[in-house]
């Protein structure tokens, strides 16, 4: 059976494993990867300019095929190396700093509490942002917090239907903003600009020029020593005396065994995945908090609401998601149902990945419609509900966990969802849709909660710091540790609380590496040998 060692086992290539590999790269440590997704094949010169285009698109993997999130078991969902990142829209917003102290009406009896507050974690958006090369403008919404660098890359102009929208909604006297998106817009490293397509959200970027983990990150990381083992399902943590001393996977195609040392372990799986396998492998039970794992599941109350225009707003057929409207993210005096918080509305594409969720025939003739169609995203907080869970649902000869979703939407979560459909539809009438249609989404894309961190150990699977309570050595370092879901798009707190974890992870190293040394003369040596066959970095593009 082969079997690995390695400084720092991180599970999970998106991005919270791959900014915490980043960092613990850079503190010196070997760091291996456990991927169970393989590379995309996204091999095409240029991208898609319309629906006459859209061939390539129907035989590339995408998980929306699955994508309702809905309660249930959770069937093997699509996964690929860089994670959701090759799907997300680019969008890379900050939490807003009033977020890390959550408002009354959000948290209610759930005592959901951050361990630190904004200030804190600043530092590390700024680097987050460096490393995904994130695009934003001079300033941001209303409740911008404040940044400690400029963005590394300006964004492009805006498109024709952007700037019909932006007039919209500043007549009827709200401030739209640009959104930072994690695009690149210049040629350099030998990869090509942004086309400008309008294939990009919920697809992925069949040129590479979306910042996502694969493209932008992981090759990087290989160049610098990341042993990526792409291909590879982790199955269970092995537990004794207070630490996870080895990891069991085996390979996601041939089924074959493999086992994993390391002096820590950090899992990066997700919010469902993660706290999966530790119930599955019975981790709950070391945790003075145990019966919190998989707990307090959020995924925002989303909506879509398209305009119907006359005449085709998109002629352009551009990326255009743009444009965000945060005059409602803490409440508006026009809203008075629910009072408090409210939530995010930022610009939609055209819908274009509903024509590959369908079958061709189907698609090219509903694909004249779709360019009469542009609207807005409505994103409200939701709650986090203890009943809202993540479940083991048991565990196949395969030896991969299944899980099994319990949610509910509360009541007020819909209630800001409304309030802000309703906002959403005054743009686009203002914008001259005659009419507007509603789709609510039932999507895991922004999944978050289940392994939350916090300063009370009955109340939190996690430390402050991203260490799995009652395991000296096993981290977290996804949107699971998020006790709140905010109103944004998670991602970039997910990559920034990622790299405050990763840095923590070397602390405790050091510390460790330090009383060790004090107590034999002879140098500490990282076990950095590899028993077996050793894959490396397999797979690099």
């Amino acid at each position: 059976m082969k079997r690995t060692v390695s400084d720092v086992l991180v599970i999970g290539s998106g991005f919270g494993g791959a900014l915490a590999a980043s960092h613990l790269l850079d503190a010196g440590y070997r760091v291996r990867m456990l991927e169970r997704g393989n590379w995309l094949d996204r091999s095409r010169s240029s991208a898609p300019r319309g629906p006459a285009d859209l061939d390539c698109f129907f035989d590339v993997p995408i998980p929306h095929r699955l994508g309702k999130g809905g309660n249930g078991p959770v069937p093997d969902d699509q996964a690929n190396v860089g994670g959701p990142s090759v799907y997300f829209a680019a969008v890379s917003s900050r939490f807003r700093a009033r977020d890390f102290e959550p408002a009354p009406e959000i948290v209610t009896d759930s005592g959901a509490a951050w361990p630190f507050g904004y200030d804190e974690l600043r530092p590390f958006y700024d680097e987050a942002e460096q490393i995904l090369g994130v695009a934003g403008p001079a300033w941001g919404g209303v409740t911008e917090p404040p940044h400690g660098s400029g963005y590394p890359q300006d964004l492009i102009p805006l498109s024709r239907i952007s700037r019909r929208l932006q007039a919209a909604a500043e007549r009827l006297g709200h401030r739209p903003f640009r959104l930072p998106l994690a695009i690149n817009y210049r040629r350099h490293d030998d990869r090509r600009p942004c086309e400008a397509c309008a294939f990009c959200d919920g697809l992925p970027c069949l040129v590479g020029a979306k910042n996502d983990i694969a493209h932008r990150v992981l090759p990087t990381l290989l160049r610098r020593g990341l042993l990526l083992e792409p291909g590879t399902t982790a199955t269970r943590l092995v537990a004794r005396r207070g630490r996870v001393t080895e990891v069991e996977a085996r390979d996601t195609n041939t089924g074959e065994p493999s086992r994993h040392v390391a002096d820590t372990v950090v899992l990066a799986a997700g919010a469902v995945a993660t706290p999966t396998l530790v119930l599955a492998s019975g981790l709950e039970a070391s945790n003075p908090a145990g019966d919190l794992v998989g707990r307090f599941l959020m995924r925002h109350c989303n909506a879509h609401v398209f305009g119907l225009f006359w005449r085709r707003p998109d002629r352009e057929r551009r990326f255009h998601k743009e444009l965000g409207l945060d005059d409602f993210y803490f409440g508006h005096p026009s809203v008075t149902e629910p009072a408090g918080k409210l939530g995010m509305v930022q610009q939609m594409a055209t819908p274009w990945v509903a024509l590959v969720l369908l079958p061709r025939f189907v698609a090219r003739a509903a694909a004249p419609l779709l360019e009469h169609l542009s609207g807005l995203l409505v994103m409200a907080e939701d709650q986090p509900q203890r009943g809202n869970r993540v479940l083991l649902d048991g565990v196949p000869g395969n030896g991969s966990p299944r899980a099994r979703i319990v949610y509910q939407h509360s009541a007020r979560d819909l209630a800001a969802r409304q309030a802000l459909i309703r906002k959403a539809k005054e743009v686009l009438r203002e914008a001259g849709a005659p009419a507007r249609i509603v789709f609510p989404l039932n999507t895991f894309s922004h999944a978050v909660g289940t392994m939350r961190m916090g300063t009370d150990p009955a109340g939190s699977v996690l430390d402050g710091t991203g260490r799995y309570r009652g395991m000296e050595n096993l981290y977290v370092a996804d949107g699971s540790v998020m006790p709140t879901s905010g109103g944004v798009n998670p991602s970039l707190t997910i990559a920034a609380t990622a790299l405050r974890t990763a840095r923590h992870i070397a602390m405790a190293a050091g510390r460790a590496t330090e009383r060790k040394e004090a107590s034999t003369p002879r140098p500490r040596l990282l076990p950095i040998l590899t028993m077996g066959p050793d894959s490396g970095a397999r797979g690099d593009p």
